[in-house]
């Protein structure tokens, strides 16, 4: 039997976190004094954990909200003196007699040699991550694609700046152990940030790697290059998981068609708690948990960083709070399976498999990123090309949302990467109810070629065709090579059509862009009406035409109602205040499209005179 291995995969791994265990016995804050010396547990290399000590400095309380505290220390072993805190130390559990009083959690901004850190109190660890409930729709961001450097880290501001000071004012906290004055705890407090945690990034292309990069940096995490997850039997780990391991989240897997899943090792069924500040304060989730390989401490004074990568799924992370994460060790969450085929004419199809955690932040921008890197990798990332896409996004209880389009030109593989992902952002950020993705399957067979299309004409012949009749509409278009297509649309003629008429004739995203403008587009009301939308979406390879009138109409709670009398228009804009009607200055006659080889662009024009019966 021939075995399987990996030929391609792409890793986008959170590293560094240390285990704590919920059953050993713990020190609560109000026990703990000045000049008592701690010891904690990390690993510096490989998988063998060290010890260190943690010398306390004084309680800093927080009595805003939730009277939340930490305790100032002092840290010193190992390379500590030379690295300062380390990005990847998050978690490290600190011990006073043997009992458990938290984890290394925050450090003096950059640039600091120092290892002074910010120790989260057990308790509070413990007692935020025991919350269960379901994240609140306003907890969600919007990602726009295709992604852009500036919208990515806008939309991360936006909703995920979790990356503050313990504490804006000095006003804010009450320091137990130093005397006050302008280098007292109170005034640290205003300088402890979250310790940076070490992002490897494995097989993107680097102008992906930049833009992720970027973004993340901003919210406290140090991007690096790093190895893809390895096998267990590749690392010496010494027996399950203790206090002081370092573990990993992996929000992205991509394999070759012949590279396996990812495997999951069954440990002892117990709570892991870990960072002792938020990932990105997310609430329930549902993340990979994995064990770690520290291979070396690059020492920097900007921010010494672990420099690892992960191993076998060991459990999974059920909650991110602003105090800790935690999960489970034991099975794997489920993931979202993603399935790429890539067919051109040099190489013939290959097929690739992801799997992404879920998530309505991530799933749709790992997804999103694993495509558009996937494409760059074997195709072209830049100047011009086709890809034509087909597959479909399967919904639990719901018919699936398929997919066909063609994208060509500069960008094409953002954009085509951006529609595959459109439907799972619009279900998974939907407010009528939680939705259930079983998968995406997509096809894209791609082209050196800019098959492209401009419209270029369009004209009857019958300059003052009457009403009742059918009349053929001739369009005229022109390929990137200069060639010449002549198309002709059968065109009905109302039979109680009269004065002038419109016509225009015009490609996907001009249509898309006015209806949206004239509030043609209804909007969902249920799941089943988003579903049916995205059915609807215009594709870029075919010619739309509409044929207008002059009557007026409205769109009154997402549906459109063409040619209305006077008075019910006089009534319905007597009682605009309800903000379910919007007027239309033109009626909607008739509309046709038709297909084409090409991505089409472009707009045409042509208003009809109508004879008298």
């Amino acid at each position: 039997m021939t075995a399987r291995r990996v030929l391609f995969t792409v890793s986008l791994v959170l590293l560094g976190l240390s285990a704590l265990r919920a059953d050993e016995p713990k020190m609560p804050v109000s026990d703990i004094r000045p000049g008592m010396v701690g010891i904690g547990r990390t690993v510096f290399t490989g998988t063998r954990v060290e010890e260190f000590k943690a010398h306390i400095l004084g309680v800093i309380e927080n009595v805003i909200g939730t009277r939340r505290n930490l305790i100032l220390a002092k840290l010193e072993g190992g390379p500590l003196a030379d690295t300062g805190v380390i990005a990847g130390m998050s978690g490290s559990p600190v011990y006073i007699d043997g009992r458990l009083i938290g984890a290394v959690s925050y450090a003096l901004g950059s640039f600091s040699k120092e290892p002074i850190a910010g120790i989260t109190p057990i308790d509070e660890m413990t007692d935020a991550t025991a919350l269960a409930a379901s994240r609140a729709p306003g907890a969600r961001i919007h990602v726009t694609f295709p992604l852009t450097s500036d919208g990515l880290m806008h939309a991360f501001r936006q909703a995920l700046n979790w990356n503050r000071p313990f504490a804006e004012r000095l006003d804010d906290t009450q320091f137990t152990g130093v005397a006050d004055g302008p280098f007292s705890g109170r005034a640290l407090a205003t300088e402890l940030r979250p310790i940076a945690t070490p992002l490897t990034m494995t097989g993107f292309e680097s102008s992906m790697a930049d833009l992720l990069g970027a973004a993340f940096r901003d919210q406290g995490f140090v991007p690096m290059a790093g190895a893809a997850g390895l096998r267990s039997g590749d690392m010496p780990f010494d027996g399950p998981l203790k206090p002081g391991d370092a573990i990993g989240i992996r929000l992205l897997i991509v394999a070759h068609e012949r590279g396996p899943p990812g495997s999951c090792r069954q440990i002892d069924g117990d709570r892991v708690y870990a960072f002792g500040h938020p990932m990105y304060n997310l609430g329930p989730m549902q993340f990979p948990m994995t064990r770690a390989y520290v291979y070396t401490v690059l020492s920097s004074l900007m921010s010494s960083a672990k420099l690892s990568s992960t191993s076998d799924i060991i459990g999974t992370f059920q909650q991110d709070r602003a105090t800790a994460i935690a999960g489970q060790l034991g099975p794997a969450p489920s993931m979202l399976p993603v399935t790429l085929t890539i067919d051109n004419a040099r190489g013939g199809a290959r097929t690739f498999h992801f799997t992404v955690v879920r998530d309505q932040i991530f799933t749709p921008l790992m997804t999103y990123t694993a495509l558009v890197n996937t494409l760059g990798s074997y195709e072209r990332q830049f100047g011009t090309s086709t890809y034509a896409v087909e597959g479909r996004v399967k919904i639990g209880k719901y018919n699936a949302v398929p997919l066909q389009n063609m994208f060509s030109g500069e960008g094409a593989s953002s954009n085509a990467a951006a529609y595959a992902v459109a439907p799972i952002t619009a279900l998974l950020g939907n407010d009528y109810e939680e939705v259930a993705i079983d998968g995406l399957e997509l096809t894209v067979k791609s082209s050196d070629e800019p098959k492209t299309a401009t419209i270029e004409r369009v004209w009857l012949d019958d300059p003052k065709p009457r009403p009742g009749r059918t009349v053929p509409l001739k369009v005229l278009l022109r390929t990137y090579r200069g060639e010449d297509l002549l198309r002709t649309v059968p065109i009905d003629i109302p039979a109680n059509a009269s004065g002038s008429l419109a016509i225009v004739v015009t490609d996907a995203t001009r249509l898309v862009q006015t209806e949206q403008r004239e509030a043609r587009l209804p909007q969902p009301r249920s799941v089943p009406q988003l579903i049916k939308a995205l059915n609807k979406t215009r594709r870029n390879d075919r010619v739309y035409v509409r044929l207008l009138g002059t009557t007026r109409g409205a769109v009154v709670r997402g549906e459109v109602l063409p040619s209305l009398p006077p008075s019910v228009l006089a009534v319905l804009e007597g009682d605009r205040s309800g903000g379910n009607f919007n007027p239309l200055s033109t009626t909607t006659l008739g509309e046709w499209e038709f297909p084409t080889e090409h991505a089409v662009s472009g707009m045409r024009s042509l208003t009809v005179p109508l004879a008298a019966n």
